[in-house]
């Protein structure tokens, strides 16, 4: 079974920057999927940001710039970091790992994001 822990979420005030970290209990390969999507209230679940195990990129349109999405093989753990966030940043944000050879997706729990005006 594929485990995804997430941490780094908080408050911060617009404007700030926050890390999200997210370690998977098995060895990230390298076409391995690894992603960052948030669910607001009352909204669905959107992209973020995907990262391969290779360090491929993609990120979500309304983060360009602001987001940047990076990996460390070697410790299984991807990370998120956000800067010049604004409150519609505000959201849950998830870790997603999708196993390249059969293409299983495996969440984390979500760790809060809220950003105060």
């Amino acid at each position: 079974q594929v485990q995804l822990v997430e941490s780094g979420g908080g408050l911060v005030q617009a404007g700030g920057s926050l890390r999200l970290s997210c370690v998977v209990s098995v060895k990230i390969l390298t076409f391995d999927v690894m992603g960052w999507y948030r669910q607001a209230p009352g909204k669905q679940r959107e992209l973020v940001a995907t990262i391969t195990g290779g360090g491929g990129t993609n990120y979500a349109d309304s983060v360009k710039g602001r987001f940047s999405i990076s990996r460390d093989t070697a410790k299984n753990t991807v990370y998120l970091q956000m800067s010049s966030l604004s409150p519609e940043d505000t959201a849950v944000y998830y870790c997603k790992y999708r196993r390249s050879f059969d293409g299983s997706d495996f969440w984390g729990q979500g760790t809060q994001v809220t950003v105060s005006s």
